[in-house]
């Protein structure tokens, strides 16, 4: 049960609750089904736009790789008991658009890897539905 403030009133308790639910449900159906299993294998999946996505579990991680054409946008989270690595990079054939890595002082749990996914994901996917 989610922690509440002592004034909250136990309908506004039951509307957050709900609202935390549903949005868990939402991240989990966005998720590829074979994402969900322990020690998923690549799953391959190809948008409207013509993104080919794959997404593989690595370790404690994930890595994604979106593909269209010449292009790549590329994402791995390695996570580790001591910290979490983020890596994110596109490329235009041979030549890097963005080759970047940020590292947190913290592992990040599965939910944040998911969502770190996710938000790479939504966001190559509405940069090329936009163009």
């Amino acid at each position: 049960m989610p922690v509440c403030s002592a004034y909250a009133s136990p309908a506004t308790a039951t509307r957050v609750t709900l609202r935390a639910l549903v949005l868990g449900v939402a991240l989990l159906n966005m998720l590829q089904p074979s994402d969900r299993a322990m020690g998923a294998d690549p799953t391959t999946s190809t948008t409207e736009a013509g993104l080919q996505i794959d997404v593989t579990k690595i370790g404690l991680g994930k890595e994604v790789v979106i593909t269209k054409g010449n292009k790549e946008w590329f994402m791995r989270v390695e996570v580790t008991p001591e910290n979490s690595v983020v890596v994110r990079q596109e490329k235009d054939g041979e030549r890097y658009l963005v080759d970047e890595s940020e590292t947190h002082d913290r592992s990040m749990s599965p939910a944040e890897v998911d969502a770190a996914i996710i938000d790479f994901v939504n966001s190559v996917k509405t940069r090329q539905q936009s163009k």
